[in-house]
């Protein structure tokens, strides 16, 4: 096969890919981060403490992250048709990826929040501030940069599900390479695939960790701390005044 009849192929199977993991991704973020906040602030000592919630939470969470891709994504067949009219393409690929890393993602927010500073938590709740305000000023803000991390860790492994829905017809990378690269014998195509999905990876990977590591320096060194500007919305003048520091004489 030549580069120019490779060209078309690649291109429509990146985009596939592209389109594949974008739409899964922002699912997984948009369900999985109110999820996992809500495993901690249901879980034993937390703000909403209550067991039975975070144990069906939990368990449900632990259910789907337990099985394998290519059986969850056969097992949810009937609710895919359901969802999108058939079982074969990108847009039906998108209901298994989206649902496989939802759990994934949100025990990846619940470590992270877990992380935060109780002490802060604490300090707004003496100002009044009540779940929703620990919430939005608090526990998201000071563990930003971990859920960067963890959003970047999110999207790699959707990649990684993406190339195993193309087994099932889904389009894509994954797809092309099995049909061409192993089915037709085309083992050229098959290592230019395998070089595509490297330099993809390692780009989202050091742009997520580059992300990371600002957000990191201004919450700390750099800037106002993150701590400083959860009270803003309390005690702004208070929070100005432990904010900035005292000019020296």
């Amino acid at each position: 096969m030549t580069w120019s009849e490779m060209q078309p192929l690649l291109s429509q199977a990146c985009w596939d890919t592209l389109y594949m993991v974008g739409w899964s991704t922002l699912i997984a973020v948009v369900v999985g981060l109110p999820l996992g906040v809500l495993l901690v602030l249901t879980d034993r000592g937390g703000l909403l403490q209550n067991a039975v919630v975070n144990k069906v939470i939990g368990q449900i969470v632990n259910i789907v992250r337990s099985m394998p891709f290519l059986i969850l994504m056969v097992a949810l067949m009937g609710f895919t048709r359901w969802i999108v009219g058939t079982t074969i393409g990108r847009e039906a690929a998108i209901v298994p990826l989206a649902i496989g890393a939802i759990p994934f993602f949100a025990r990846l927010v619940e470590t992270s929040v877990r992380e935060v500073d109780g002490g802060l938590v604490e300090a707004v709740q003496s100002m009044g501030g009540n779940t929703w305000t620990v919430v939005r000023k608090v526990l998201v803000p000071e563990s930003l940069p971990s859920l960067i991390s963890a959003t970047t860790t999110t999207i790699i492994a959707i990649i990684g599900y993406s190339a195993m829905a193309g087994t099932v017809g889904a389009g894509g990378l994954g797809d092309l390479a099995i049909r061409y690269g192993y089915q037709r014998f085309e083992a050229e195509l098959m290592w230019i695939i395998v070089a595509i999905l490297a330099v993809v990876i390692a780009l989202i990977q050091f742009a997520g960790d580059s992300g990371a590591r600002v957000l990191h320096r201004r919450s700390g060194k750099g800037g106002e701390p993150i701590r400083f500007r959860a009270f803003a919305g309390l005690l702004p003048g208070v929070a100005t005044a432990e904010a900035t520091p005292a000019k020296t004489r």
